[in-house]
Order: structure tokens, then sequence, then C-alpha cells
């Protein structure tokens, strides 16, 4: 009789691993799929129009400033960089439209927040002017561009964040500094 029970117990034993298996099996698969379209960041740069590098974090790292004066604006390119500080190229940055409209950028697309108005407006908005046509650059990242506006004398710092949905996919690990002087 003890032979029976240690034979039950042994296939009860086989049964539940087997199922604890395929629920991890399932489970990883599951986390793979929601992974798609995710961007996978390590740090950012902010680049004038130029090239010029002005801010660059990386792994929590700082290099740059950002400074202004009282009434003048800033436009900054916002690139995001791998865990070699290479830049990360995007697929889609609507991830299903592909035209120049208003397409919830508020849902995927870089985010600020943070940074005190009464010092310095700090906001993504469409690229302006400056005699580039956007529907002809190719640019994997869109027509929008950081742009900080110096309102008063003082130091305010904004938070950065890539969104994916409702949730993001990568945020700045210092509050970066705007001095407006």
């Amino acid at each position: 009789m003890s032979n029976i029970d240690i034979s039950t117990s042994r296939n009860y034993l086989y049964t539940l691993l087997a199922g604890f298996v395929l629920l991890f099996a399932v489970s990883c698969e599951d986390k793979n799929d929601d992974d798609e379209g995710h961007t996978d960041a390590d740090g950012f740069v902010l680049e004038t129009e130029d090239g010029v590098q002005a801010y660059k974090e990386l792994k929590g790292v700082v290099t740059g400033s950002i400074s202004l004066g009282v009434g003048d604006t800033l436009h900054y390119m916002v690139h995001f960089l791998d865990h070699d500080g290479k830049e990360i190229e995007h697929e889609e940055d609507g991830h299903d439209d592909h035209g120049h409209d208003d397409h919830g950028d508020d849902e995927d697309g870089v985010r600020v927040s943070g940074a005190n108005a009464s010092i310095a407006v700090v906001e993504m908005v469409e690229e302006e002017e400056d005699g580039h046509d956007d529907h002809d650059h190719g640019d994997e990242h869109g027509d929008k561009v950081l742009q900080i506006v110096g309102v008063s004398n003082g130091t305010t710092y904004f938070k950065l964040e890539l969104m994916h949905g409702d949730h993001a996919d990568y945020t700045s690990a210092n509050l970066v500094p705007v001095v407006v002087k």
C-alpha cells in the first residue's frame, strides 16, 4: 500500500510541476508580446538644430547645462540613448500613424513636466520656421521639439519622459535644471 501512495504522490508532484512550467512559459510569452514597441533607453541628449549637444544624461550622469535670458526661446531636439550612449532609432513615434497630424502625443512621445512656468515655460511643440520643411526631413523622431522660453530670473527644473500608452518607457534620472538670467 505504501508503494501506491508513493506512486500517487509522485504523479501528483509531476502534474503540479508541469502546471507551473506551463504557467511560467505562458507568462514569459505574454511579457514578450507586451514589450513590443517599448524603448529601452538609458539616457537622452538635448541637441540644437545645428547638431550641438547642450545637455546629456546617460545612466544618471549629466553633462552640459541649459541657460537662457528673460524673453529668449530655445529649441532642442530630443534623442534617446541606449546603454552605450548611442542614439536609439525609433520605429514609429505614433505606433500606428505615419502622418504629420496630431495623433495622440499625450499617449506616445516625449512629455515634460514640473517646470515652474513663472521662471520658464518648458513644453514639446511643433517644429517651426527657421527655413526647415518638416515634411522633407524623413526624421524618425517626428516634428516635435522641446521649447524653453525664459520668463523671469531664477532656476527651475523639469522631468522628461518617453511615453508609451499610459506609462513611461523612460523617465529622466535627474530633474533637468533651467537657469534664466
